[in-house]
């Protein structure tokens, strides 16, 4: 039997967190569909939403939580079955017997995106479930190869992700209400505020935009733990913060954008800009990381090196409606290669049946 590790479900919702709840949620629909073999989710005190995954036949296990729980508590409740390790990390006396998703080789490459403390756990538990023979899976090709070249491991397979979560919930347009946002009248921006989301280069941007009359949105927020900020771009006139926002809102915020505006210098996959073309918002991004990848010829592109180049992209998207409804259409037709079932069903090849 396969053992999934529910340690995400304490966790507050961020990328990996999110690719874990939907993953999940998709193998749940393919164990009721007969589709998939009987996969059982174990996780910690504390742990809210098993609900979800009713077919995952989920159980607390364990006094322990956070770190303890999944390397003392989870190995021994496993009884020898096969452990599916979705957010990066896993328990080491658990050895080969385990899959472990790892998203990206950030740690590495990005060091100064992390905490010191955070960055050296990461770099040591990886290194240790590769030594351990730990089968190691991904998110991108980009990530795969990343994480080969870091951890010295070969093979490492990719799982893709989804984006049709953000459909699952009415857009709530209250939130634009509130920000004076207009439909078209502003690009959205969803960043943490970590060093390698580039967010610097959006003072570009807010230039292009004022000049048209626009603003700038910027959902999300930073986990001050863990991300260390390059830049600060709240304090323009013509910026909204928003801080955090429902997947409610972000699909008003998505469907009623000039565009998303992705500056990232380095994605392991790029959820945002899969969820936009799910909506129907055009995506102005750079060539980093795991981004070309996804988003392909769905997406208008500017050079990084020249973060002024950002700035001309979203002038050429808010003058020329054709550019923009041609973009929307190629986004449409790439979120076919983009949905949860077809990511878990290409997991479930990678596992033991």
């Amino acid at each position: 039997m396969i053992v999934l590790n529910g340690r995400f479900l304490t966790q507050s919702l961020t990328g990996v967190q999110r690719y874990a709840r939907e993953m999940a949620r998709a193998l749940d629909a393919l164990v009721a569909a007969g589709d998939a073999p009987p996969i059982r989710l174990l996780a910690p005190p504390g742990a809210e939403g098993l609900e979800a995954f009713p077919f995952l036949a989920p159980r607390i296990v364990g006094t322990r939580t956070g770190q303890l729980w999944e390397q003392l508590d989870l190995p021994r409740a496993l009884s020898g079955d096969f452990l599916l390790n979705l957010g990066n990390t896993g328990p080491l006396l658990v050895g080969r017997n385990q899959a472990v998703v790892i998203h990206d080789a950030g740690v590495f490459d990005t060091p100064e995106s992390y905490g010191w403390k955070f960055r050296s756990w990461y770099r040591g538990l990886q290194r240790g479930l590769v030594f351990r023979g730990a089968k190691i899976l991904s998110v991108s090709e980009f990530s795969a190869g990343r994480i080969e070249a870091n951890l010295g491991v070969s093979g490492a397979r990719v799982t893709l992700e989804g984006g049709e979560h953000i459909l699952r919930e009415p857009a709530d347009p209250s939130l634009l209400e509130r920000h004076g946002l207009k439909p078209g009248g502003f690009a959205l921006v969803i960043g943490t505020g970590a060093a390698h989301k580039n967010l610097a280069a959006l003072q570009h941007a807010i230039g292009a935009l004022a000049a048209r009359g626009l603003v700038l949105a910027v959902a999300g927020a930073k986990d001050a733990s863990v991300f260390r900020s390059d830049g600060n771009t709240t304090s323009e006139a013509n910026v909204r913060a928003l801080g955090r926002v429902t997947d409610a809102e972000l699909r008003a915020l998505y469907e009623s954008a000039l565009c998303l505006v992705f500056p990232s210098r380095y994605e392991g996959f790029g959820l945002p800009p899969v969820e936009a073309m799910w909506c129907g918002c055009p995506v102005v991004a750079s060539r980093a990381g795991a981004v070309a990848e996804v988003c392909g010829d769905a997406a208008l592109w500017f050079d990084a090196p020249s973060p002024e180049s950002l700035g001309d992209c979203v002038a050429r998207l808010a003058d020329d409606t054709h550019l923009r409804e041609t973009i929307i259409a190629a986004g449409r037709q790439r979120t076919a290669g983009f949905s949860w079932d077809a990511a878990a069903r290409r997991l479930l090849g990678f596992l033991p049946q």
